[in-house]
């Protein structure tokens, strides 16, 4: 494997750290969390308090069956996502919760469309450091 494709698959997994994982955790962002949303995506935000996280934000993508029914297309979109959210960790607050549920007529996006969508959904929530 080449150095340019084995970093191209690095890029794709979020660290344990920044992943939420329990269906609770979800539910409490869908519950209390601001939403902001395009025409392929929609986040849901919920700000933590310091305690009871280890200080960084986490982060959930879910895609429904009514997008694709095809796992394959499902992933992708959701690999394209997580690729789009490591370029904007690093401008993040800290203590997070984000949720990013991606819609029908994202099939048709491509990385840096979902990179833009994001970025402005980010900045309408008013989720990064120093805005």
């Amino acid at each position: 494997m080449s150095a340019k494709v084995a970093h191209k698959y690095r890029l794709v997994a979020l660290p344990k750290p920044y992943r939420l994982t329990r269906t609770k955790e979800f539910s409490k962002v869908y519950r209390y969390g601001k939403q902001a949303s395009t025409q392929n995506l929609a986040v849901r935000v919920l700000e933590i308090a310091e305690q009871s996280t280890s200080g960084c934000s986490r982060f959930g993508i879910t895609i429904s069956q009514k997008v694709s029914k095809r796992a394959v297309r499902r992933n992708r979109l959701k690999r394209q996502i997580r690729g789009g959210l490591q370029a904007l960790i690093p401008r993040l607050k800290s203590n997070l919760w984000i949720v990013i549920i991606l819609r029908s007529p994202a099939v048709h996006c491509d990385y840096w469309q979902f990179l833009r969508e994001l970025e402005q959904l980010f900045l309408e929530l008013e989720v990064f450091d120093g805005y």
